[in-house]
């Protein structure tokens, strides 16, 4: 009987010594379950998730190219030698601006047919008048007024191709004139040096573009074709800055293929005003693919983990119910990544420091 009571009191301490370290563990457990601190949550984003429709992308390759609409070539039609040149390749000039300074004997003739042209449209001009007054009395016929009306049209034309022409140029004694800015922009292309002659059957000396608005040629090939078209919004993105996203749209696609490089050509014309899209950049143009594949909860990549070739978000409820569900992708695009699952109202997805509280839910 003795052995039986020791036998069982021996039974409770042991069910108590096990009890007291289930409590131990359990009180362990709840102590190490993660939550958000406040520093932590600060440099953590915590993201509101909708159901978008989805949408696909499709990159395409470009290049920045000048706005041809908007640029000048300049050609002297004068002859000479150039004595001087004030810029160099790139640089701002303002309209007006002295470029260059030539020898040439040319300008005081165009501005000896500026004064002839301005004495012969004077004497033309009266004699219109006295033919209307003769043609009004009955003294000449209609077709010899419209004839000196005629000459005075062309003297006036020919006036003003000459004004145009001195607008580019003044003279500044000695045999030589200047050669002047036509217009506000930046010096493109320069073919133009001291000691150099030149002709007015010369290649162009200098082009001028107003750099603040470029042009974007897009190359699409023709398995392509059917996923662009006019009025197409499109990001541009540039190899030089590739975390900056230009917006634009299409406006306009050139219906013929390129013998070079066997692509069909659509234009973006982009504002430029930082300067950045430099012509020559290579450049990925992104447009959306029209589709009807429903919609999906949108996430951003930067929400995903990938880990154990699965991937994972990190769901959020409060500070201290944070939850890593596995995902299926069904669709992407630059930004999000569309998802299988569904979300309920009450629930968020970590953004920053995704990867962070993952391993930290993990461990």
């Amino acid at each position: 009987m003795r052995h039986i009571l020791y036998y069982f009191a021996s039974l409770c301490l042991a069910i108590v010594s096990c009890n007291d370290r289930a409590t131990e563990h359990s009180d362990s457990t709840s102590e190490e379950k993660f939550c958000l601190t406040e520093q932590l949550k600060k440099s953590t984003t915590i993201l509101t998730v909708q159901e978008q429709p989805i949408t696909e992308q499709l990159t395409l390759s470009g290049k920045i190219e000048y706005n041809e609409n908007d640029l000048v070539a300049f050609r002297s039609l004068l002859d000479g030698v150039v004595e001087n040149v004030y810029f160099e390749l790139g640089d701002p000039v303002r309209k007006g601006q002295v470029l260059a300074t030539i020898k040439s004997v040319q300008i005081q003739e165009l501005y000896q047919q500026k004064l002839h042209q301005q004495n012969r449209i004077a004497l033309l001009e009266k004699q219109v008048q006295t033919k209307e007054d003769l043609l009004k009395d009955g003294m000449i016929s209609a077709p010899e007024v419209l004839e000196t009306a005629h000459e005075l049209e062309n003297a006036r034309f020919e006036l003003e191709r000459i004004l145009q022409s001195l607008q580019l140029y003044t003279a500044i004694g000695g045999g030589a004139f200047q050669i002047l800015a036509p217009k506000d922009g930046y010096i493109i292309q320069k073919s133009i040096s001291i000691g150099q002659s030149i002709t007015g059957d010369s290649d162009v000396l200098f082009s001028i573009s107003n750099l603040k608005e470029v042009w974007v040629m897009v190359n699409i090939y023709a398995s392509n074709l059917r996923y662009v078209h006019m009025g197409d919004h499109v990001s541009v993105r540039t190899i030089a800055y590739p975390n900056r996203l230009y917006t634009g749209k299409i406006d306009k696609i050139y219906n013929v293929f390129d013998d070079r490089e066997h692509v069909l050509k659509a234009r973006v014309v982009l504002e430029n005003q930082d300067l950045r899209l430099m012509p020559g950049l290579s450049a990925d143009i992104i447009i959306d693919k029209k589709n009807n594949l429903g919609s999906a909860y949108a996430v951003p990549h930067k929400a995903i983990v990938f880990s154990n070739n699965k991937q994972y978000i990190v769901v959020y409820t409060d500070d201290c119910n944070l939850e890593c569900r596995k995902i299926t992708v069904i669709g992407s695009n630059e930004e999000y990544a569309f998802i299988q699952e569904k979300l309920n109202a009450d629930e968020k997805v970590i953004g920053s420091n995704a990867l962070l509280i993952y391993e930290q839910l993990n461990q």
